[in-house]
C-alpha cells in the first residue's frame, strides 16, 4: 500500500484527500482528508470516504462500443469507432452545417481538464451550441452578474468564515457544502456569541438546526421574502447611501419601487412571522460585516432569475460587498464560463426556442425540443461527455424520445450510463483517479488555490483520457495532421531553464502561418510539448502528464494578469518566467498550491463596466419585481409541492452508480410531514404513488416533521439501472416537465413541482 494525494470529486469544494492505493490489486483503500491541502486542510465529509465505489463497479466501461440494429452493443476497436464517428460527423456538417451539431457536458464534477480538448470539437463542427448542467442550474445567476457587473464571468463568492452575520437562503451547506470546510465552519458560527446565522428554508435542515433564526418559508416564496426585506431596509433608511453613491449607479430607479413594496402582504405570502423578518432585515443591514450564501433551493425555484437579482441586492444595497466578511468577486484560473450578452447579437439562437446562450451555455431544458424541431435546421448529432442528461434533465421520457431521433449520438464516459445506453457509440474515458485532472471551481478570495490531481491507478482496459480521445477524433476528421515535426523537435530540445516558453512561441508562429490550427492549440500542445512533460514526470505504469499541458498557457495568462498577487503567494520570476514557474509548481505539487494572494481593495478591479461601477437597475428584473404585486396565489388543485432533488447524507452526483455505497435511505424515500401523511392515510415505510404533470413514480414514505406541511421531498442521484437492472430509487425526472421553468434562463423549477401523493392498495394506514 502507498499513500497518494488527490481530491474529492463529489462537489464543487473538491477537498484534498490522502488515499491508500493497493498497487498489487489496483484498488483504493482508506481515504482521509489531506492536511496539506491549501484550502480544506484535512476536512472530509462521509461521502468522500466512499469514493472507491466510483472507481470500482460493474458498470465501468473498458472498450469502445458500437450500437447494433437490435439495440445491443458490440465491442469495436478505437480505430474503427473514431474513423466511423469522424466520417459521420463530417457528413452531417457538410450536409446541414454547424447548427446540426451540439455538445453536452465537457467536464463533469471535478473532471474539467478534458474540457480544454472536448470543446475543440465544436470548432471543428462549426457549432457554438454547448449544453451543460451549469445551464440547468446557474445561468440565471450568470445573466444577472453580467448586467450588474458588466461581464457574465464576474462570479461571486462569500466570506462566510469571517462574517459577523451570515444569511443562508435555499441552501443546506451541512449536506451540500459549497463553503470551505462546511460542517466545521457552521459549528464555529453556531457556537459564536458575537456572530449571527440566519437560514431561510422550508425545511428544518441540519444547517437550520444550528441557526440563530430559521425563517421556514412557504416553498416558492423566496422572492416575496427577499423583496419584503429590501422594502424594510429602504423604508427605514438602512441602506448604505455612501456605498451606493460611490460604487453603484441606478439605485434611484429602484428606490421608489423598493420603498413602496407591500411588505406585510409579502411576508404573509411567505408565511413567516413579520417580527422575525423585521429583526433579520435590520440586523443584516446594521451588521459590521455580512454575506449571503445561496444555492439551488433559490436558483431552481419559482422566480429563479429574479431570486438571483434580489439576493445580490440584499448585500449591495447594504454595502456588504468588497470587504472581508462580505460577498466578493474571485479570480478564475481555469475558465469555465464565457460572456455572451444577447444584446450584442453575436451568438446564435436555437432553431426552435430562439434561445440565446448565457455564459456561452444553452439550457438543457430546451434540448429535446431542439432535436425534435420540425425544420431542416434541427439538431441531428450530439456528443455527450461526462454527463447523463437522459436521467438528470427534466422530462426523462422526452429525452429518450428526442435522443432516438438523432442521426448520431456519441457518449464519452467512464460508465455505461442511461444516456450511453441510448447512444450509437460509447467511448470509455479513464476515471478521475486514472489520469491527470483538475477542477475549475476554485472560487476563493483573497487567497486563490489550484490543484492538479495526479493519477493514482493505471487506466482500466482500453479506456483513454479525453485529451487522447478528442485529439484522435480531430485527426480522423482531417482537422489536424498526425505529426508536427518542427514543433516536436523544439519541445524535445528546449532547455529546462526556458520553462517551455520556446515551445509556446513556436506554436504561436505556427498558428500565425496556419490560422486554421488556432482552435486546436490544446491538442497541438498535447502532441508536441506533452511528451516533453511526460519524460521527467511520468510514474511507471501510470498515465503521463501530457494532458496537463494547456495549464501552461493558463498559468502564463494568470501570472501576466496578476503578477503582484502571484508573487505574494510565493512564486518567483520576471515578466517572462513567472507564469512558467507557477506552472511547474502546479505540476509538481499534488496536494495543490496557493497561486495568488489579493487584497480586498482589488475587488473593484474586477468590475467590467466602463465606468467601474455596479449597475443596479436591470429593466427586466425591475419588471419582474413589479409583476410580483400582481401574481395570483398558487394553484390549489395539487395540494402538495415536491422539492425534487433534496441533498441528503447518502446521495451524490451521478458518478456513484453502485447502490451498495449507501448505508441508509437505499430507496431514496419520499419525505412527508406526519400531518400530511395522516390526512392521506399513509404510514412510515408504506408505499405510495407520487403524481405530477410529468408522470408518476412509486415511492417509499418516510415521515419527517422537519418539513413544512404541504411539501414533500425526493433526493437526486438515484434512478440508475445498475448492471442493466431496474432503477435503484426514484427516476426523479419522470416527474418533472420542461415547460415548468424560468421564462428568461429556462432554468427548471425542480424545487417547486406541484404534486399529489396517494397510498397504493394495501400500503396505507
Amino acid at each position: 500500500m502507498t499513500t497518494q494525494q488527490t481530491a474529492c470529486i463529489l462537489c464543487s469544494r473538491n477537498c484534498g484527500l490522502t488515499v491508500e492505493v493497493d498497487e498489487a490489486t489496483g484498488r483504493l483503500g482508506r481515504i482521509e482528508g489531506d492536511e496539506l491541502h491549501p484550502v480544506s486542510k484535512g476536512y472530509l465529509c462521509q461521502k468522500a470516504a466512499r469514493l472507491a465505489h466510483y472507481q470500482e463497479h460493474d458498470d465501468r466501461l473498458e472498450h469502445p462500443l458500437r450500437r447494433k440494429p437490435d439495440g445491443s452493443f458490440a465491442r469495436v476497436s478505437w480505430d474503427e469507432a473514431l474513423r466511423e464517428i469522424a466520417a459521420r460527423l463530417v457528413a452531417i456538417r457538410e450536409r446541414h452545417g454547424g447548427r446540426a451539431f451540439a455538445f453536452y457536458g465537457g467536464g463533469g464534477q471535478g473532471n474539467h481538464l478534458g474540457g480544454a480538448y472536448s470543446r475543440q470539437l465544436g470548432k471543428a463542427m462549426k457549432s457554438r451550441f454547448v449544453y451543460s448542467a451549469l445551464a440547468q442550474e446557474k445561468t440565471g445567476d450568470f445573466w444577472v452578474n453580467g448586467r450588474l457587473f458588466g461581464d457574465q464571468r464576474c462570479h461571486l463568492t462569500e466570506d462566510v468564515e469571517h462574517a459577523e452575520f451570515v444569511l443562508f437562503i435555499g441552501t443546506n451547506p451541512f449536506q451540500a457544502h459549497g463553503i470551505p470546510n462546511a460542517r466545521d465552519t457552521l459549528r464555529e458560527l453556531s457556537k459564536s456569541t458575537t456572530r449571527t446565522m440566519v437560514v431561510v428554508d422550508p425545511r428544518k435542515t441540519e444547517t437550520a438546526r444550528l441557526a440563530d433564526v430559521h425563517l421556514q418559508v412557504r416553498p416558492g416564496t423566496d422572492a416575496f421574502l427577499m423583496a419584503a426585506m429590501l422594502g424594510l431596509i429602504v423604508r427605514e433608511g438602512l441602506h448604505d447611501r455612501a456605498f451606493l453613491a460611490a460604487r453603484c449607479t441606478g439605485f434611484e430607479a429602484l428606490e421608489q419601487e423598493l420603498g413602496t413594496l407591500p411588505v406585510e402582504d409579502y411576508v404573509r405570502r411567505a408565511d413567516v412571522a413579520l417580527a422575525d423578518v423585521e429583526r433579520v432585515a435590520r440586523a443584516f443591514a446594521r451588521a459590521r460585516t455580512a454575506c449571503v450564501r445561496i444555492d439551488l433551493g433559490l436558483q431552481q425555484s419559482l422566480h429563479s432569475t429574479l431570486n438571483s437579482y434580489l439576493e445580490k441586492l440584499l448585500f449591495l444595497v447594504t454595502g456588504h460587498f468588497g470587504r472581508a466578511g462580505c460577498n466578493n468577486f474571485h479570480t478564475s484560473f481555469m475558465p469555465i464560463l464565457g460572456n455572451t450578452d444577447e444584446r450584442l447579437g453575436k451568438h446564435p439562437r436555437t432553431a426552435h426556442h430562439q434561445m440565446f446562450p448565457i455564459a456561452g451555455l444553452y439550457p438543457p431544458n430546451i434540448l429535446p425540443d431542439e432535436i425534435e424541431h420540425p425544420g431542416e435546421d434541427r439538431l441531428r448529432a450530439m456528443v455527450v461527455d461526462s454527463a447523463n442528461p437522459a436521467l438528470t434533465g427534466a422530462d426523462t421520457a422526452g429525452y429518450a424520445r428526442a435522443f432516438a431521433r438523432l442521426e448520431l449520438l456519441v457518449v464519452v464516459d467512464v460508465a455505461m450510463s442511461e444516456t450511453a445506453r441510448l447512444a450509437h457509440y460509447v467511448l470509455p474515458a479513464a476515471s478521475q483517479f486514472e489520469k491527470w485532472e483538475a477542477t475549475g471551481f476554485n472560487l476563493e478570495f483573497p487567497d486563490q488555490a489550484f490543484q492538479l490531481r495526479h493519477p493514482l491507478l493505471p487506466r482500466r482496459g482500453e479506456s483513454l483520457p479525453e485529451a487522447e480521445i478528442y485529439t484522435r477524433l480531430l485527426e480522423e476528421m482531417g482537422e489536424l495532421p498526425r505529426r508536427f515535426p518542427v514543433l516536436e523537435l523544439i519541445a524535445r530540445r528546449e532547455p529546462a531553464a526556458t520553462g517551455h516558453l520556446g515551445a509556446i512561441a513556436a506554436l504561436g508562429a505556427a498558428i500565425a502561418t496556419r490560422p486554421r490550427w488556432a482552435p486546436y492549440a490544446a491538442s497541438i500542445l498535447y502532441r508536441t510539448l506533452g511528451p516533453a512533460l511526460s519524460t521527467a514526470r511520468a510514474r511507471p505504469g501510470l498515465e503521463p502528464p501530457a494532458a496537463a499541458v494547456p495549464l501552461l498557457a493558463l498559468a502564463l495568462a494568470y501570472a501576466a494578469r496578476y503578477p503582484r498577487e502571484v508573487r505574494r503567494a510565493g512564486h518567483q520570476g520576471n515578466r517572462l518566467t513567472l507564469g512558467s514557474a507557477l506552472f511547474r509548481k502546479i505540476l509538481d505539487t499534488p496536494q495543490g498550491t496557493l497561486i495568488s494572494r489579493h487584497d480586498f481593495a482589488d475587488a473593484w478591479s474586477f468590475i467590467a463596466h466602463d465606468d467601474g461601477r455596479i449597475h443596479l437597475d436591470i429593466p427586466e428584473m425591475r419588471g419582474a419585481l413589479e409583476a410580483l404585486r400582481r401574481e395570483p396565489p398558487p394553484d390549489a388543485t395539487r395540494p402538495l409541492v415536491l422539492l425534487a432533488g433534496e441533498r441528503r447524507s447518502y446521495n451524490a452526483n451521478q458518478i456513484f452508480r453502485d447502490p451498495t455505497w449507501r448505508r441508509v435511505d437505499r430507496d431514496g424515500a419520499l419525505r412527508m410531514h406526519p400531518d400530511d401523511a395522516r390526512a392521506l392515510g399513509l404510514v412510515d415505510g408504506g408505499r405510495a404513488l407520487c403524481s405530477t404533470d410529468g408522470g408518476e413514480l412509486t415511492v417509499t414514505i418516510e415521515l419527517d416533521d422537519a418539513l413544512r406541511p404541504g411539501m414533500v421531498t425526493l433526493p437526486h442521484g438515484y434512478g440508475q439501472r445498475y448492471r442493466g437492472g431496474a432503477p435503484h430509487g426514484p427516476e426523479l425526472n419522470r416527474l418533472t416537465v420542461r415547460a415548468h421553468c424560468d421564462p428568461l434562463a429556462r432554468t427548471p423549477f425542480h424545487k417547486h413541482v406541484p404534486a399529489t401523493v396517494r397510498a397504493l392498495d394495501g400500503a396505507g394506514g
